[in-house]
Order: C-alpha cells, then structure tokens, then sequence
C-alpha cells in the first residue's frame, strides 16, 4: 500500500514474540521489540518498484519496451562510481558483544554521483562462527520498507538464524537509505505522530474526510520541509545499488541475500539490475513489481481478511474467544466490526493517559495478523476492549507503529512513506477515487476494506512525484533464485510469490502451506531445512517443493 498504515517488516512478527515473552504486562512497552529485529516482514501492501518512465533511463536501470521490464545496469562499472566500489569498511565493536559496525559511503545521486554530495549508510556484521567452510557475507533485510536491517541483525539474525548458517557466513546488515541509521527521513514530532496514528481511517461525512486529507497533507509537508534533500533519493533501486557498492567493499563477489516481504522486492531488484552478480539469493514473503498500487493495496485488504477469517474459525473452537456467539468466521467479523464503531463513537480507557480509538484498534488487529501465535494475545486483548480496556490492544498497536513506552517513534512510518510514494504512482489521488472504490475494497475485506482504502491515500499528497512504475523482473541469467510464499500470508499473498517466480528467469517457488507473514525460521522444518541446504550446499529444493 502507499504507505499506508500497513508495513512490510519482519518487525510485527518479532515485537508481537516480545509481548508474548514479557507475559503481556500492561504498562507502555520499552523501545519498541518491533524496532528491534524482524525476521519475518511486517507486512503493509506497499508501492513498489522504484523505476524510471518507460524507455527512459534512470536511477536504478532502464524500463526497455512494452511490458515495462527492468534492464539490467551495465556490466562495466562507470568511473565515477569506482572510488565508492573500491572503499574500505573501517569495522569497529558496537551493540552486543560480537557485533561490528562501519560505514558505508554511497553517492545520494547515482545519476549524478559527486564529491560532498554523498550519503552514509551504517552498516553492522557479526562474523562467522565456524567450524567448517568460510562462505563470505550472507546480507539480510527484514522488510518495511523502512525496517532496520541492524536491528534485525543485531536483535533476530544473529543469534536467531540456524547454527549452520551463523557458522559459515558472516551476517551483514545495512540500514537502507533513509531508515534508522542511515541518515533517517524524518516528518513528525511524536506528539504528531500520535495525533496521526489517532485519525479516523473510516470518515463518515464530508468534515472527516477533510481531517483526513489534512492529516495526509501534514505528514506529506513534514516529510518535505524536514527531509527534502533525501526525500527524491531513496527508491529501492537506489537502496538496490547500495547493496552491490557493500558487496563489493565487503570483498564478495556475489551477493548472498535473504529478503523478507519488502526485502524481496529489494532482492529481486537487485537481481534484475545485477544479475550476474546473484549468488545464492532468499526471498520470503515475495511481492509482485509487476502491480500498481490501487491493486496491491487491494490484494493485501483480502489478504488480511484471509489471515481474519483463520483467526476466527480457531478462535470460535476456544472458550475464551470473545467473538462467540457467533456462529462462522463472517458473523464473527460483524462482531469485530460492531466493536470498532463503537470504539469510533467511544474511544475507551487505554492505560492512563490515553485512549483506544477505532484507526488504533484496527491496527492493533492488524499487527497480531502477523503471526498465529498472537492469536491468543489477541483474544485477550479484544476481550479486555469489549469491557473497557484498551490497553493491550493498543501495545498491539504500538509494536506496528514501532512506538515505545515513552512515546517516541523510531522512523519506521516516515521512511516506509518515503520509499513506497517514490516507487509507485499513488494509489488513489483525491477523495472522490477512493469512494469510487470502496465497493471493491469492501468485498475483499468486510472487515478491514474500508480503512485500507482510506489509508491507500496516503501518497496522493506527496511532494516527490514517483520515479517507479509496474513492471515485471526477469533477471535473466541470474543463478537460481528461492522464492518463499505462505498460503494464508496476510501481508505479501501467496499468488504474488507465485507471480514473482514465474517472472524470475531461474525462479524456483518454494510454498509453505501456513499463516502468518512470511516462512523462514518460523517453525517449519520443511521450510528452514530446504533453505538452509540452498545457502549452505548452492542445491535449491525441487521445483515446485510444498512444505506444511
């Protein structure tokens, strides 16, 4: 989706663990446990596809011919960018003990790379265990966009990836440009924020609706006015070239990758844009560069009620499921939905200072979609707002927006903004589109279809126009590429792994039959072995290869 409320990170899935594991205590949570890893892909709809107009010759590639396919970049390396290729990474301790940290300069304009007008991207590792074969760099991302690579490393990856693979690899993280580390996009206080994140997706008259455009418009001009200089630079073709100057300075020939959710889509650029320097590349939670934004912001909808309707058959089979009397997933939904309207008329008590509202429940909802073992958590949590308290389902709500218990907001929302509204046309432009939609949003999700549509504006009021547009990544002569899809992912639907497989020239479509987002290191043996044999052996699993 634009950028909407909705991300693409691993973050979701590993903050939700953080609740779980803090016994769900009621006070504000520390720094987000969002913030910190993300193995898995918090996954919004997303714009994608940073790419220049067709024919035209941009930032990251070239768009050759009708079907708007991404062109791989030269082979020759131009002498302006050698300089950048050819640094050397001054690592030093940093974090927990075995970690190291560095930085990495890259030009902000790969059109126009020129001295003083660079960007620094930050850049952790944590080096290879051994014993056996030393296999070079294995580079993660966890998703967003927006999602910190080094907190994911740091936090998740590297101590949390198999053994085998901790041992032969180094594992190397860097924060893309604009997030976290690297130079973050910045567009709100958090006391504005906090107003955002409280604004009514579901306006219900003509004076809504304008508080909703206003708060679009506030969020756009803030990103502008606060972050301009980076604002036209931080497309995932840009982040895509920055990977290959890291390979290089890293000393690898090739990169080795593991992408979830957005990070597929920032794998699978640089494949198209590098593919004869494709090693031995993940991606999980795939997205499809070959839809617009209207169309991914409406698959993801169905895909959220996808992963609600699960939620909903194992919740009603429970005793303490506060969905019940209802007799099927749909009536379970119209409860859902009656609590929300009336959390609309009545936010409830949320803790001491604040309130649940309607747009905050719904994003708590959404969050526990992640990952079915926050099913639980969120049985108790719409219990407790059913009775008055709000407070858990707004922790829920807080760990997507990667908010932590003294209120302040990692950068997360603003650089997801950034590089989705530079990477695809808006989905909707005014008011009047999204109401042309509703119907469409709604049959494909009763429950949430109406928010997501509202939030699908979000880049209608951006001031970068957007340098990408759909396209289709054939990365042709690319070694095999792993492409993982979940049958109930909530956030990256199965069919768009299946999309991007079949685009990939050496795609090879590994499925889990499963919920939650993404598959990797999330409990299925099926899955970890057959990835783990691909990045440790080169050998991808049989075509077609179905895990459960």
């Amino acid at each position: 989706m634009d950028s909407s409320r909705l991300l693409r990170t691993s973050g979701v899935v590993i903050a939700t663990a953080a609740l779980l594991i803090s016994g769900c205590a009621l006070e504000d949570p520390g720094p987000s446990a969002s913030a910190a890893a993300r193995p898995q892909a918090q996954g919004d709809g997303r714009a994608w596809g940073a790419l220049p107009a067709a024919g035209a010759i941009g930032a990251g590639g070239s768009l050759a011919g009708p079907a708007s396919t991404l062109a791989p970049l030269p082979r020759a390396l131009p002498s302006a960018l050698r300089p950048y290729y050819a640094q050397k990474l001054a690592w030093h301790a940093c974090g927990a003990a075995g970690f190291e940290c560095a930085t990495l300069t890259a030009p902000l304009d790969y059109d126009r790379p020129r001295t003083g007008d660079d960007i620094k991207l930050a850049v952790s590792r944590k080096k290879a265990t051994g014993p056996g074969e030393h296999l070079g760099s294995l580079m993660v991302n966890p998703g967003g966009p927006g999602g910190s690579a080094i907190n994911y490393l740091q936090q998740y990856a590297g101590a949390g990836y198999p053994a085998a693979v901790r041992a032969r690899y180094d594992l190397v993280g860097m924060d893309p440009r604009g997030v976290a580390a690297s130079e973050p996009i910045t567009c709100l206080s958090d006391a504005e924020m906090d107003a955002y994140t409280q604004v009514d997706q579901t306006p219900d008259d003509a004076t809504e609706i304008a508080e909703l455009v206003e708060a679009y418009q506030k969020f756009a001009d803030g990103c502008a006015s606060r972050s301009g200089r980076l604002l036209p630079h931080v497309s995932t073709v840009d982040a895509a070239r920055d990977m290959d100057v890291l390979r290089a300075a890293l000393g690898d020939e090739k990169l080795t990758y593991v992408g979830a959710s957005y990070g597929t889509f920032l794998g699978a650029t640089y494949a198209g844009l590098f593919p004869s320097r494709v090693g031995r590349v993940v991606l999980d939670g795939a997205l499809d560069p070959s839809l617009d934004s209207e169309r991914i912001n409406r698959d993801q909808t169905a895909g959220f009620q996808t992963a609600f309707t699960a939620f909903a058959q194992d919740c009603l089979k429970r005793k303490d499921c506060p969905l019940t009397p209802a007799a099927n997933a749909a009536a379970a939904g119209d409860r859902l939905a009656a609590l929300f309207k009336q959390l609309d008329a009545h936010p409830v008590q949320a803790g001491k200072t604040r309130k649940l509202t309607e747009s905050l429940a719904t994003t708590g909802v959404i969050s526990a979609m992640y990952d079915e073992a926050a099913w639980g958590l969120l049985r108790k949590a719409l219990g407790a707002a059913e009775h008055g308290d709000g407070a858990l389902l707004l922790r829920l709500s807080d760990a997507y927006y990667e908010r932590d218990g003294k209120g302040s907001y990692t950068n997360l929302m603003f650089a997801n903004a950034a590089v989705n509204c530079l990477d695809l046309p808006p989905a909707f432009h005014d008011p009047n589109e999204v109401r042309e939609a509703l119907p469409e949003f709604r049959k494909a999700s009763p429950v949430f279809g109406a928010s997501l549509a509202w939030s699908s504006l979000t880049c209608g009021y951006w001031s970068v126009p957007a340098t990408g547009r759909p396209h289709r990544i054939p990365a042709r002569g690319a070694a095999p590429i792993l492409v993982v899809g979940t049958t109930r992912d909530p956030a990256t639907p199965y069919p768009w792994a299946r999309s991007l497989a079949s685009q990939l020239s050496s795609g090879r479509l590994l499925t889990y039959d499963g919920d939650g987002h993404t598959a990797y290191t999330r409990g299925s043996k099926c899955i970890d072995s057959a990835i783990n044999n691909y990045l440790l052996t080169n050998t991808p699993p049989p075509a077609a290869q179905k895990c459960s």
